[in-house]
């Protein structure tokens, strides 16, 4: 093999992308939650998106953070959770913070 048909993988330096990712989507997902639920003493619900970024992941996670009766009423808010490659945290916060059906409407509190 000639020295100059090297794979691109093994170039020095190189950045990994979203291609070379050994994790699947739903693994990432797993360790989003796993992140929140060590970090905060609300309860995540749920993944509500999963991205692949530059330098790793952007995942959404749902949280149940005042329940209330009737739970029509409990308190929600959604987190943003940034991972690398291999699903180690690098950041999270809370983006928003609403009523359980009012996701959408941006006049949350945070």
């Amino acid at each position: 093999m000639a020295a100059n048909s090297r794979d691109d993988t093994d170039r020095p330096g190189r950045r990994r992308s979203a291609e070379d990712e050994t994790l699947s989507a739903r693994e990432i997902a797993a360790k989003a939650l796993g992140h929140v639920g060590e970090l905060i003493t609300s309860t995540p619900v749920g993944v509500v998106s999963v991205e692949p970024v530059e330098d790793g992941w952007l995942v959404e996670v749902e949280v149940l953070e005042e329940r209330r009766i009737p739970s029509s009423s409990d308190l929600l808010a959604l987190y943003e959770v940034e991972l690398d490659f291999d699903g180690g945290l690098l950041a999270y916060r809370r983006t928003n913070r609403y009523p359980r059906g009012r996701a959408g409407t941006g006049n949350g509190a945070s």
